[in-house]
């Protein structure tokens, strides 16, 4: 399963502090196709059939296809000194 480090757990709950619509939501994480890579959105509420990653509060939902794409990734987040976020996906150990 897709884990994160507690930068992109940080990252995370700030993009979604920034909506308040979906405060109580998360990053969705679509896997949308191969030419497009995957897509980020934030979500009030995952949808039915999502694996829910959480870690320290931060969650992330991801679809059937990048759940099973991401099964044995770490997300991780470089966070700019202009709010800005940068995410990456490495290996797990």
């Amino acid at each position: 399963m897709l884990t994160m480090t507690q930068t992109a757990a940080e990252a995370v709950k700030q993009i979604v502090a920034r909506v308040p619509q979906a405060e109580d939501g998360g990053v969705r994480i679509r896997d949308a196709g191969a030419d497009t890579g995957f897509e980020l959105s934030v979500a009030p509420d995952p949808e039915p059939t999502d694996t829910i990653v959480v870690t320290d509060g931060a969650r992330v939902f991801l679809d059937e296809t990048a759940a099973h794409a991401l099964d044995d990734r770490v997300l991780d987040a470089e966070l700019g000194g202009d709010g800005s976020v940068r995410f990456a996906l490495g290996t797990q150990a």
